[in-house]
């Protein structure tokens, strides 16, 4: 009895030791939330995302209405909020899907760039590891800060459209478009975070904050800008699908040039947000035979897929977008782990 008495107390200690340690994440990722979210730069990339996303319904706003009081079948209509492409302005205008895919990224890239370079241009990282946390704790804490602000700044987007439809063009969603909407959002969460653990590796990896924001912006309007242009053009070298002989050769060709088009991942986005915002969408690539593309026609007339067939569709892409933020993230944490840390 004595001695089961007297190892009580040595155990106790070590088990919370060992609990705040596990937590010393969250003790990070809370700080860079305060700091992230009493920023200028978080309001400045709040107004920028906003505004980005209500041009295109500020023109279009006449249009949905329209659109939405013609339809007989109103499910679905909410949607068109997020969807549709106002076809009668000067310049072309993509749809709020579109604005998301190209802008959201600076959220990735705005609040990962400086995240460690930062710390050790201050002199504030060997005195941040010097706390009892593990050195692994500093990166995760602020990867999941990262996360958390930006899905705050998506979910304040997607309710201001939304808000914008329910009340100016008086539009109901009923709940398979909110099932949809949310899945978007999370699709949407992962594609930001993409550029997160993107901007995270560049700031690791780059000892000048200024530098690695001039990277990750360059990167970002390269295939922002740039992406469909160069990729087209590869995917003109290696399939010329004007040059087929046949029609079978011809659909072979777009195939191959459309997996080269999905190696860039705002395509693979955009292509994953169509499918999840529109039930009408039921394919993404194309049939590689005449038979194929016969069956397919004859399957698309009138179809609307469910919220499960649209989600099969679009798994490939939502793995590979995750497996490229699993990447970026990976190669960050093993760069940083390997870091030597002076005084």
């Amino acid at each position: 009895m004595t001695a089961d008495v007297a190892v009580e107390p040595a155990v106790e200690p070590a088990v919370r030791s060992r609990a705040r340690q596990r937590s010393g994440w969250r003790v990070v990722a809370h700080k860079e939330v305060a700091d992230h979210v009493s920023s200028a730069r978080f309001y400045v990339l709040l107004l920028v995302l906003g505004a980005a996303a209500i041009v295109p319904l500020y023109f279009a706003s006449d249009a949905i209405r329209s659109v939405a009081s013609q339809i007989e079948d109103s499910r679905n209509a909410f949607l068109v909020l997020f969807i549709y492409s106002p076809p009668d302005t000067p310049i072309g205008i993509p749809p709020v899907f579109g604005f998301i895919g190209i802008v959201a990224p600076l959220l990735g890239v705005a609040f990962a760039f400086d995240a460690i370079n930062s710390e050790r241009a201050d002199g504030t990282l060997p005195r941040l590891l010097s706390q009892p946390i593990y050195r692994d704790d500093v990166i995760n804490g602020k990867f999941a800060a990262g996360l958390a602000v930006i899905t705050i700044v998506l979910v304040a987007v997607v309710g201001v459209i939304s808000g914008f439809g329910i009340v100016r063009l008086g539009i109901i969603p009923d709940p398979s478009e909110v099932v949809r909407l949310l899945a978007w959002l999370a699709l949407s969460v992962v594609w930001v975070g993409l550029w997160l653990a993107f901007g995270l590796l560049l700031s690791v990896l780059i000892r000048r904050a200024a530098t690695a924001a001039l990277v990750g912006f360059g990167v970002w309007l390269l295939i922002a800008i740039f992406g469909q242009l160069i990729v087209g053009l590869i995917a003109g070298i290696v399939a010329p699908v004007a040059n087929a002989a046949t029609l079978n050769e011809a659909l072979s060709l777009q195939v191959l040039s459309d997996t080269i088009l999905r190696f860039l991942p705002l395509t693979l986005y955009q292509e994953a947000s169509r499918v999840l915002l529109n039930p009408s969408v039921t394919t993404v690539s194309t049939p590689a035979t005449i038979g194929q593309l016969q069956q397919w026609q004859q399957q698309a007339e009138a179809q609307v897929l469910t919220f499960d067939q649209s989600l099969l569709l679009i798994w490939p892409h939502v793995v590979a977008l995750f497996a490229m933020m699993a990447i970026c993230f990976g190669a960050a944490y093993v760069w940083f782990m390997r870091q030597e840390v002076r005084a």
